[in-house]
């Protein structure tokens, strides 16, 4: 049975909390992709996640929060993450927290959400859907992108159907996503430490903090969502640094001087559009590939939103598992 379609209005919204409330699967917007929601509390719920994404399960899930006040009932929000969080949320930033071992029972969150991990993935997100939804259902909503575990993530609710359809309850239908490319997380070890590149820019965070965030060391166990080296892919191979089209190739351009590309993730060299239109472009790319035809991508600035682009370019490009 294909998912409910639901409007972004008080009866769509209140629809999707019942939902929710029930156990089920609710993918819905938010300023960064479209995610796969499920109640933060229950096992069950938690655990069709990973069956509709066939995700692995050690890799843990960002919890959705209707505000930052709700961060405290799970984990300790203190210092530079406190800091962090008054500055960014609502917005695109995920923080990865130490579990509050004194949390009331009433605020348990099902283990599989952190993976088995003394932390936690929290967020508050800044999409008018995703906070109306996240007000009406009255509790933390576990949610990661609402698409086949390593494939290309969906900024838009007819890319949830074709991945995800025929197993999930319903869609919340509120247009493109603006920001188009995940959120930035980090973690403390005990300084910042950034786990994954998104749509908060880390220079914003290094202006925030007055201190540069250091990288995720290479090899470091999965600690985050977002980590595995093969994600965000196409089915057709992807080149990356194609300055001029490889033969045969469809061609992903960006900036001007890219007069025989099949698509330009923004003719004006502008980050953010190129950041909004990238994983709509992939696919819309995947699916005109022939079988064995390449998808190559001119180089992107690594800096701002390029950083984030860049990362997901780069697993979009790995071997495959």
């Amino acid at each position: 049975m294909s998912a409910e379609m639901l409007k972004p209005d008080a009866d769509g919204l209140a629809r999707a909390a019942t939902l929710l409330g029930a156990g089920e699967l609710v993918a819905f917007p938010t300023e960064t992709v479209y995610g796969l929601g499920a109640d933060a509390h229950n096992d069950r719920a938690v655990a069709r996640i990973f069956e509709a994404k066939g995700r692995p399960h050690f890799n843990p899930l960002i919890v959705h929060l209707a505000d930052a006040a709700h961060a405290a009932r799970y984990a300790v929000l203190d210092g530079a993450a406190e800091r962090l969080a008054s500055a960014f949320w609502p917005g695109a930033l995920t923080l990865v927290l130490p579990l509050r071992p004194d949390a009331d029972p009433d605020a348990r969150l099902s283990p599989l959400v952190s993976a088995g991990l003394p932390t936690v993935a929290l967020r508050v997100p800044d999409h008018p859907v995703a906070h109306g939804l996240l007000a009406a259902f009255g509790g933390p909503v576990a949610a990661p992108s609402a698409n086949r575990s390593g494939s290309i993530s969906p900024t838009r609710a007819a890319h949830v159907l074709q991945g995800l359809g025929e197993r999930i309850a319903a869609v919340v239908d509120g247009g493109a996503c603006p920001v188009g490319v995940e959120s930035t997380i980090l973690g403390f070890d005990p300084a910042p430490v950034l786990l994954r590149p998104g749509g908060l820019p880390t220079e914003a965070i290094e202006d925030c903090l007055g201190r540069r965030v250091a990288p995720r060391r290479a090899g470091d166990a999965i600690t985050s969502p977002g980590q595995l080296s093969s994600h965000y892919a196409p089915d057709a191979p992807v080149v990356l640094e194609a300055a001029t089209p490889p033969p045969g190739a469809l061609w992903l351009g960006f900036g001007s001087g890219c007069d025989g590309a099949a698509l330009n993730l923004s003719s004006t060299g502008d980050l953010v559009e190129a950041a909004a239109n990238l994983f709509h472009a992939l696919r819309e790319l995947d699916a005109r590939a022939e079988p064995g035809q390449r998808i190559a991508v001119a180089p992107i600035p690594d800096h701002g939103l390029g950083r984030a682009i860049n990362d997901r370019l780069r697993r979009a490009a790995a071997p495959r598992g």
